[in-house]
């Protein structure tokens, strides 16, 4: 590291690390290296009860400041993430792994949360109007929902925590944000850059714990927060519906996905290519959004096979200190023990390995972009998000036939689709189960646009003017003025 890394860590870690050999840490790992980065104080559920109680002493005060200086904050913060991207960038390769591309995109990517939604704190409306009767006026205002616990993934530390935070702070609600303890270096260096725009002491408050599921049910059952925003796996998201059922808390939940990637017998299959890699290798596969699995016309099936092998065999692997690295490590040893047994599973069912497929000695969580062609459709990484950089391929010879593959997953994030006839596009996108569709595209991916899932993908939407939406409650008034 730099050292002027070296001195972001120290800064952002200030009073949050701890001498005292006995006490409960939160290691975080380079996972380039496997070397530790810095150990942090584990909060505790007394440390998550004293940071309800700090949010809760500012809910009123915040809650009626102007739409105007919330959105002043949130400009400032997206300001000043822009000048300290590469600073930022470089934080967030040395505790994900990402390469340091993907990390500046993925800082540029999380600050336009802010910008967007300081621009949509200040178009929060209602509506006046009579009643059909007669008998009175209706009067609806949207009001903030209280305090917040977001729960954000290690996968994209920053874009995660800010499409959470900034809505919030946009609704002039407060906040607890609980990030994964594989990264937490990024939410420190949020919150901090939001202290240093103006956000006022206890409207963020940031828990670092290594023992999550004490403390979010504590927080859950404590009867403060009001409202649930979740990023993470559907099994994990299951848990906590339940819990937060019991005290009947608002949630927003974008969970799990399988994400099918089906390139028909008219594409373009340069361009599928091209979007392939995209929606494949973005993070080296670390994405709820990923494209899983490979659905090619038969027809062009050995044509894309092979431009995928010769384009993925390409990518330069290593670590993201390394300026030519184009894809770094996993996040730790299980993903790659994970990948592995995906993809030893798919070869035992008559699978063949067309790039890849072994994992390479030496430090640190490496996988090798893996291509995987004539998977059976009872192998595992069909059914399961492998998150990571392996590409198995199936071959289809009617549009019927994808779309019930692509259909068959108890997930519905987002499925991707390659046509050269938009009609043809439009009228399959109307029939795949997700809830976002990539016509033509290998990113979907945009502040502005509505981004969530149906079935067990998730609950509620993130990003938009609807993502604004779940941080608020509805107050309707009867008057008869």
């Amino acid at each position: 590291m730099t050292p002027v890394l070296d001195g972001l860590i120290e800064d952002i870690t200030d009073g949050r690390q701890t001498s005292d050999p006995s006490a409960r840490e939160v290691r975080v790992d380079n996972p380039a290296t496997g070397r530790p980065l810095i150990s942090l104080a584990a909060d505790d559920v007394a440390a998550a009860l004293r940071a309800a109680d700090q949010a809760s002493a500012v809910a009123e005060a915040w809650a009626a400041t102007s739409a105007r200086e919330r959105s002043g904050i949130l400009m400032r913060t997206f300001t000043t993430m822009i000048e300290r991207r590469e600073l930022l960038a470089d934080l967030i390769s040395a505790e994900n792994g990402k390469s340091h591309a993907d990390a500046l995109g993925e800082v540029d990517y999380a600050a336009e949360y802010f910008r967007w939604y300081a621009e949509e704190a200040v178009r929060i409306r209602g509506e006046v109007f009579d009643s059909p009767n007669g008998a009175n006026r209706v009067l609806v205002t949207h009001e903030p929902v209280g305090l917040c616990l977001l729960i954000t993934p290690w996968n994209f530390p920053a874009a995660m925590a800010t499409r959470k935070i900034g809505p919030a702070i946009a609704a002039g609600c407060t906040a607890i944000l609980k990030p994964a303890s594989e990264t937490p270096l990024t939410a420190l260096a949020i919150a901090d850059i939001l202290r240093e725009s103006g956000l006022p002491d206890g409207v963020l408050n940031v828990v670092v714990t290594d023992t999550a599921g004490k403390v979010v049910r504590a927080l859950l059952d404590d009867g403060r927060v009001r409202m649930l925003s979740f990023t993470g796996s559907t099994e994990v998201g299951r848990i906590l519906l339940a819990q937060a059922s019991e005290t009947v808390i608002k949630t927003a939940m974008e969970l799990g996905g399988n994400a099918p990637f089906l390139v028909l017998d008219d594409a373009d299959v340069d361009a599928a290519l091209d979007g392939a890699l995209i929606a494949k290798m973005r993070n080296g596969g670390q994405a709820c959004t990923a494209a899983n699995r490979f659905y090619v016309a038969d027809s062009r099936h050995d044509e894309f096979v092979e431009g995928l092998v010769e384009r993925m065999g390409a990518i330069t692997v290593g670590d993201p200190a390394e300026s030519s690295t184009q894809c770094g490590p996993l996040i730790n040893a299980e993903a790659v023990r994970k990948a592995q047994e995906l993809v030893d599973d798919a070869l035992s069912r008559g699978a063949r390995l067309a790039l890849g497929g072994e994992t390479p000695d030496g430090p640190g969580s490496f996988y090798p972009p893996t291509v995987l062609v004539d998977v059976p459709a009872d192998a595992r990484i069909l059914h399961e998000e492998v998150f990571g950089p392996v590409a198995p391929v199936v071959r289809f010879t009617s549009d019927d036939e994808a779309l019930a593959a692509a259909n068959d997953t108890v997930h519905g994030l987002v499925s991707y689709l390659y046509t050269g006839d938009l009609a043809r596009g439009l009228r399959l996108s109307a029939r795949l189960e997700a809830g976002m569709v990539a016509l033509n595209r290998g990113l979907v991916s945009d502040p502005a646009a509505p981004f969530g899932g149906v079935k067990q993908s998730g609950l509620g939407r993130e990003g938009s003017h609807e993502g604004l939406h779940e941080y608020l409650e509805t107050k309707y008034v009867a008057t008869t003025w």
